[in-house]
């Protein structure tokens, strides 16, 4: 029987050339590379300067493009996962498709899940993928966070970068078992009793200012670690695998003490889990493809590797998926 994966065939991504250190936060609020590291994981992050969310996907599109050898016209689908826009509307993503000179009439639309926003994105391509309405979708996550970043609150500014992080998932025939390559499974979440766990301050039906990032870190930490192994652990199921069974753990980069206790939860060697927070911070939907084309660039995931990704963000929103490079 003839079964259609979504195989990742491209991967590209971005970040801003300014760069904040710890030492340059000491300068803004009161604090310390050493309070930040030890709190956090993170030791630097990128933010824009005179570019916006658009410049930002194009870049790591065009070299999702490069890397999967295709041109602009051959893309017939874009989701962009973000919460930080262009524009209210339209989609950023009809920017970003604009650009890269994408056929008039493909089809695209914009994601907010927050932090969770890429893997709600891969869903839904894959989706449509699977379903015969598209055979070739550009997936990217990208955010500005230090366009709604209080930088005179030490709690929250030392934490967000800006970057973008992009795929290229083509349609592929498989055999339906775990051995195929591509998207495997996806499982999202939501539970809007958090809502006001992890938000903005502003909205456009309610201030009609865009606001800035307000968090209860002690409710976000305890719910993160339980939500993030969850969703590995039932995207694991769907797709007939183990945890153990996957290469590497890939979650979204928030905070190394809880990209840690994750680890530990489904009981996966260090060794195995991804980390590249030390120098972008918590880039948001930008988060997990950042680091996936990062990783795949240096060599340290290669074609083959069985990957679980895993991530949560406001709302609370989160998500899994097992994909096979």
């Amino acid at each position: 029987m003839k079964f259609i994966r979504s195989e990742i065939i491209g991967h590209g991504h971005y970040a801003p050339q300014k760069v904040l250190t710890n030492d340059d936060m000491a300068k803004i609020v009161e604090t310390s590379d050493e309070w930040i590291t030890t709190r956090t994981g993170i030791k630097a992050r990128c933010v824009v300067e005179d570019e916006v969310n658009s410049d930002l996907s194009f870049h790591a599109a065009e070299m999702a493009l490069k890397t999967a050898g295709i041109s602009a016209e051959d893309i017939e689908l874009i989701v962009l996962a973000t919460i930080t826009p262009d524009n209210t509307t339209p989609a950023t993503a009809i920017k970003v498709g604009q650009k890269l000179g994408v056929r008039p009439g493909t089809p695209a639309f914009d994601v907010s899940a927050a932090c969770s926003g890429f893997v709600y994105a891969l869903t839904m391509a894959d989706n449509m993928i699977r379903l015969g309405q598209v055979k070739t979708a550009l997936v990217i996550g990208a955010e500005t966070l230090s366009k709604v970043t209080d930088w005179s609150d030490r709690n929250t500014c030392v934490l967000f970068g800006d970057g973008a992080g992009a795929v290229i998932l083509r349609a592929s025939e498989g055999t339906g078992t775990a051995d195929d390559r591509g998207v495997l499974s996806t499982k999202l979440f939501a539970d809007g009793n958090n809502y006001d766990h992890l938000k903005t301050t502003g909205g456009v039906s309610t201030t009609q200012t865009t606001g800035f990032i307000t968090m209860d870190g002690k409710e976000v930490f305890k719910a993160a670690i339980g939500c993030l192994a969850q969703a590995a652990e039932e995207a694991a199921k769907i797709a007939g695998i183990a945890v153990n069974d996957i290469d590497w753990l890939l979650p979204h980069q928030a905070n190394i003490r809880i990209i840690d206790g994750v680890g530990k939860k489904l009981e996966l060697p260090e060794e195995k889990v991804i980390v590249n927070i030390a120098g972008h911070g918590n880039t948001s939907a930008a988060s997990i493809p950042l680091a996936l084309s990062e990783k795949i660039c240096d060599g340290t995931l290669k074609k083959g590797d069985l990957i679980a990704l895993t991530a949560m963000g406001a709302g609370f929103t989160w998500g899994g998926a097992i994909i096979r490079l």
